[in-house]
């Protein structure tokens, strides 16, 4: 079996792998967030690992599914030679989203305990959150990003410089985390509104997240999904109150 037909065949199972212990993770810490004492504490350096740790096992739960095609062309270069361990890539993907995390960290803090008791301006800040959200998938920006993890080739060709060297590679892991966090950082804005590490929502974006990236109709998805967002908005803006059935 050629080199480049093992790579096609380990690195989908372990990045998939990796997703599926970032839900079971997910799944622990739901319960762990939800807790009393987690947030009495929320404030404390503990918490914030602990936030953390939870963040990027949701964070590889939702994403790596959809960033396998670049990891895999990053990975043919690597067993040829021509790039850093694909482990140094992917270091620098999550590197980006730990840091995303410590501002996502105090937003949950501030939330957690209005979602917990349904506040009336909790559900309007859920709405407008998700028009927000809604606008921003119909934005050339979103469009821009799209594109570029959806074409990872081209991708390589503008940001790839030096991947033979580990320090390169990490830089360009973490430029992919960029684009990548110019598609879905709205989406997860809208997770934090809702309760950070619920799973029925972490479920729904990661399919469309997912569909986005990696579909030819991509971009349709993401206007239909807009078109979901500014109505639930709407909703939200005008009964307040709804945000109990969403939590």
């Amino acid at each position: 079996m050629s080199t480049r037909a093992r790579t096609d065949i380990w690195l989908p199972a372990a990045l998939l792998m990796l997703a599926g212990l970032g839900w079971w993770w997910s799944t622990i810490g739901a319960d762990a967030m939800g807790s009393r004492g987690m947030q009495m504490g929320a404030l404390s350096f503990v918490s914030l690992a602990a936030f953390l740790v939870a963040w990027v096992a949701m964070m590889a739960a939702m994403m790596f599914p959809a960033i396998l095609p670049v990891v895999r062309i990053y990975a043919r270069a690597a067993a040829a030679g021509n790039a850093a361990p694909v482990a140094v890539f992917v270091g620098g993907y999550i590197a980006l989203w730990s840091v995303v995390g410590i501002p996502a960290f105090f937003a949950w803090s501030a939330l957690s305990g209005p979602l917990a008791h349904a506040s009336p301006w909790v559900g309007r800040f859920a709405g407008a959150v998700a028009l927000a959200a809604g606008v921003y998938q119909l934005t050339p920006l979103k469009t821009v990003c799209l594109r570029h993890c959806r074409t990872p080739l081209s991708f390589f060709l503008q940001h790839g410089k030096n991947l033979d060297r580990r320090v390169g590679a990490f830089i360009a892991g973490g430029r992919h985390g960029l684009f990548c966090l110019g598609c879905c950082w709205m989406l997860m804005v809208l997770l934090i509104a809702f309760g950070t590490m619920h799973l029925g929502w972490m479920l729904a974006l990661t399919v469309v997240i997912v569909l986005e990236k990696v579909t030819s109709f991509g971009e349709q998805v993401a206007r239909v999904t807009a078109a979901v967002l500014l109505f639930l908005g709407a909703v939200l803006l005008v009964h307040p109150a709804f945000i109990i059935h969403l939590v």
